[in-house]
């Protein structure tokens, strides 16, 4: 393989990477908690910089620091998120968005202590002699488009849940249900350290399509209302 050829390869691994079911059930999560448009882009950053540095060489302590409180943190976001949905925000900044563990930074630099994406990009390196840094600036980038427009997606359906648009808000709840689902269901299966590297890529194809689709349905409600409103007769000038 050339040079570009693997890092276009490098790409492809970031990409495939952010449409993991535990990247989309974090970033709805956090959406949930602090509907911020940034949300996925700095959860890839988080995620993506671990990785690299794992690469690299070095951040193997940190990485065996974080690693066993990951799948605590999606139950953590599990949990939040079921309470978030016997109580709904009613405006865009709330108490909960202090707490620093729902940074999404931070989240993905703990999502990040896994040993083989970071394995996998140093299979690259030892292959060809590539930069680990370059290399690992290529993998994130590919994961910041799929979790950066997760995040977008995710925020833009929340903001409008808030401001009260019906569609909105039956969106937002479908996506809280699949948020908790997830968070358990996948956190329960790292602590029984269960192997979901198989199902991992169609899986999260899936949920990421249906997450999507959720959420243009959402929205059409937003353009609904914005088309009536236009069509209502304006108020008599005044004389």
């Amino acid at each position: 393989m050339t040079h570009s050829a693997l890092l276009t390869f490098a790409v492809a691994l970031g990409l495939r990477h952010g449409v993991d079911p535990d990247h989309l059930a974090a970033i709805d999560g956090l959406s949930r908690i602090r509907p911020s448009r940034w949300n996925g882009i700095l959860f890839a950053i988080g995620h993506g910089a671990l990785v690299t540095l794992l690469a690299v060489g070095i951040g193997g302590l940190l990485a065996r620091k974080v690693e066993p409180y990951a799948p605590w943190l999606l139950i953590s976001l599990g949990m939040l998120n079921l309470w978030r949905l016997k109580y709904p925000a009613t405006h865009r900044h709330f108490g909960i968005s202090r707490l620093r563990f729902t940074s999404p930074l931070i989240v993905g630099i703990m999502f990040g202590a896994g040993f083989e994406t970071a394995s996998q990009l140093s299979a690259l390196v030892l292959a060809a002699d590539l930069n680990p840094w370059i290399l690992g600036i290529m993998f994130s980038s590919g994961m910041m488009l799929v979790d950066g427009a997760d995040g977008y997606l995710a925020s833009r359906t929340q903001s409008n849940s808030i401001s009260g648009e019906k569609r909105a808000l039956r969106a937002s709840q479908a996506l809280g249900i699949f948020v908790v689902i997830f968070s358990f269901g996948l956190g329960g299966a790292e602590l029984l350290q269960m192997d979901m590297d198989r199902i991992a890529l169609p899986m999260g194809c899936t949920v990421f399509a249906g997450l999507v689709a959720l959420r243009i349905w959402g929205s059409r409600g937003q353009v609904e209302t914005k088309t009536a409103t236009s069509m209502l007769p304006g108020k008599p000038k005044m004389l």
